[in-house]
């Protein structure tokens, strides 16, 4: 496998990170019940895990904060 190929191995798997609701939190500077219930309100796309918490994809909530970016 060269560099390249590894580096963009690497970039992928930090695209498709997940994040936890105090993290999303964090990026929009909003409290975390405020991220739950965009994900209750299907403003943001929620995936759940075996213990049945919420988690949220990184590329997802990048796309939205460039959106709220661009519109101020």
């Amino acid at each position: 496998m060269s560099i390249e190929e590894a580096r963009e191995m690497a970039e992928q798997q930090q695209a498709d990170a997940l994040l936890t609701p105090a993290e999303v939190a964090a990026l929009f500077r909003v409290n975390p019940k405020t991220v739950t219930r965009w994900a209750q309100a299907g403003k943001i796309t929620a995936v759940r895990t075996l213990g049945g918490h919420r988690r949220f994809r990184a590329t997802e909530v990048r796309r939205c904060l460039e959106k709220i970016n661009l519109a101020n």
